[in-house]
């Protein structure tokens, strides 16, 4: 009997060092780096389900063929669009994941409601990650940044009341520079 991997059991914790971003940015952030290793959790549907469990999507979504085939397409479209100006074709793309749900409206119990539909359920993570990042775009597109450390592949909203986080977090890439820079110092004699 083979070990079995730990990103292969879907009751697996959630091993990315940066969770908890809003849900567009934490699609994007399936991917980072390990040891200059690039890993991604999106590898298999059992990564899915972790992502969909830590997302709190899995009672919505299956972690199935059809969502990592949809999940994979927008995370490389919001990638795209994070990475480098908006192109048409990253655009389209967007709006292509879009075109695929809406929001519903609807009076309930506790007062008004809204429900994402999407025209087929393997979507309706993209389509809500789609939607999440037309907010943050919306909101506050400068507080959208790529981790400061030239090796991580990071991204993270930026809450801080002056708008000054560099890191992904400053416990990993954070310290990482402060070592750099003390190696350096004490290699120069500084």
């Amino acid at each position: 009997m083979q070990p079995e991997h730990r990103s292969q059991r879907r009751g697996a914790a959630d091993p990315r060092p940066l969770t908890g971003e809003p849900l567009c940015l934490d699609l994007v952030n399936t991917r980072w780096v390990d040891d200059g290793v690039l890993l991604d959790l999106l590898d298999s549907t059992d990564g899915l389900a972790v992502w969909l469990r830590s997302a709190g999507l899995d009672d919505r979504a299956t972690a199935d063929r059809a969502t990592l085939d949809a999940v994979l397409e927008t995370r490389g479209i919001l990638l795209a669009l994070l990475e480098q100006d908006p192109s048409p074709e990253t655009q389209d793309g967007l709006n292509r994941v879009l075109e695929r749900g809406a929001l519903h409206y609807r009076l309930g119990p506790g007062g008004p409601e809204s429900h994402p539909r999407t025209d087929d359920p393997a979507w309706l993570p993209s389509w809500l990650a789609a939607a999440d990042y037309l907010r943050l775009m919306a909101a506050s597109p400068d507080r959208v940044k790529p981790c400061a450390h030239p090796n991580c592949v990071l991204y993270f909203h930026d809450t801080t009341k002056n708008g000054t986080r560099r890191w992904c977090s400053m416990a990993i890439c954070g310290n990482r520079a402060k070592a750099a820079r003390h190696y350096e110092r004490a290699k120069t004699g500084r």
